[in-house]
């Protein structure tokens, strides 16, 4: 146990490194893109475009 890939000692290690490569201002904006690309991801090879998502705001009337 613990000689793994995720060896807490290993993700901390990873963690400082990817701190010291991008800097603490940059790792959000590289954590939205990258959540936006493995959902774009996601949609593609389910063959979604979003057209069988409901919509975000019901239109007027539509909640009475």
């Amino acid at each position: 146990m613990g000689t793994g890939f995720l060896n807490p000692i290993h993700v901390v290690f990873l963690l400082v490194v990817v701190l010291m490569l991008f800097g603490a201002k940059r790792l959000p904006e590289l954590g939205k893109s990258l959540g936006a690309g493995l959902r774009q991801f996601k949609d593609s090879v389910e063959g979604g475009d979003g057209a069988g998502k409901p919509p975000d705001v019901l239109p007027p009337g539509a909640g009475d």
